[in-house]
């Protein structure tokens, strides 16, 4: 049973050090433990850094391509390394390293394919006021879009299964987080979620400038996948709105045209018939858009069926 801790980074020459002295290499189950690291265009000495520290394993992105695309190349990487966990830890020191034991048991007891590491935001006190009510509100919109209960849905510190990893097919292009968690849900994955402790704040985020852009950039992930994974509900939903919304002038209109008034209220009809219009739109697309999503379901079938083969052919010239 092998165990490899990936951690992306992106100049993290001065916490690297501990953020790898803290992972144990002995953890009762597992064989081994190794560590990968995915430099994602580092201008400092963070790749060298991790080879004077012994890391067993480097990838190197040739320019930054954001946390998410690193997410994927590490998992990658991990999997030809012959990974049978996962395990993703952030550079930065954030997360207790001593806590992984804690986080890999349920996918060693083959209760879970991917574990979350619960932070207890609500503990933490360099978190706002304002940071802990967005965690606390944005986890309950994403376990109820997924149908997972993970009380963190943001945290970057969670164990996978091989077979999890294989599954997962990370598309967006800043944060993994959110995303992986909807994708289990609709995969049908088992996940769990243990509490973690974090260390002592080392620098500030980079995933985002500020709040606001934090919260946009959420919302835009939750939004496509699940219009991703339920489109049919999705353009339902939305279509439905449209419709009632619609209705209320149109049957305005035929109020006073019934009364002998109808002339004056042409407007409502107008724009009655211009909602109705748009609802019937909706209707169309979500049908479209459902179509589409079995399309996708195929395709990623096919893709996991394409990197299974390319893992054994990889493992067999090894």
């Amino acid at each position: 049973m092998k165990l490899i801790v990936q951690i992306p980074c992106y100049n993290e020459e001065q916490t690297l050090p501990q953020t790898v002295a803290d992972i144990p290499r002995q953890i009762e189950g597992v064989d081994e433990v190794e560590i990968l690291i995915i430099d994602d265009g580092s201008t400092d000495r963070t790749v060298e850094v991790a080879r004077e520290l012994g890391v067993e394993h480097i990838v190197c992105n040739k320019h930054n391509l954001g946390l998410a695309k690193t997410f994927r190349n590490g998992l990658d990487a991990c999997l030809k390394a012959g990974a049978d966990i996962i395990v993703n830890t952030d550079g930065d020191n954030q997360y207790v390293g001593e806590d992984i034991p804690l986080l890999v048991e349920p996918v060693l007891a083959g209760r879970a394919d991917m574990v979350i590491g619960d932070r207890q935001t609500g503990k933490i006190a360099h978190f706002s006021k304002a940071k802990k009510f967005l965690q606390w509100f944005g986890s309950g919109v994403v376990r109820k879009l997924a149908g997972v209960w993970v009380p963190d849905t943001v945290s970057g510190f969670r164990a996978f299964s091989r077979e999890a990893a294989i599954r997962l097919n990370i598309v967006s292009s800043y944060s993994y987080t959110i995303e992986t968690v909807i994708q289990a849900g609709k995969k049908q994955l088992a996940v769990e979620s243990v509490p973690i402790r974090t260390n002592s704040k080392t620098r500030e985020s980079r995933l985002f400038k500020s709040i606001p852009d934090f919260i946009m950039r959420q919302v835009t992930t939750i939004v496509r996948m699940y219009a991703m994974y339920q489109p049919l509900r999705f353009f339902f939903v939305i279509g439905g709105l449209l419709t009632v919304l619609g209705l209320l002038p149109v049957l305005r209109f035929l109020f006073f045209y019934l009364i002998g008034e109808g002339g004056g209220h042409i407007q409502s009809l107008v724009l009655g018939g211009v909602l109705l219009l748009m609802g019937f739109i909706s209707f169309i697309a979500g049908l479209v858009a459902d179509l589409i999503s079995f399309n996708r379901q195929l395709q990623e079938m096919t893709l996991e069926r394409v990197r299974r083969m390319e893992l054994n052919e990889y493992e067999r010239s090894q």
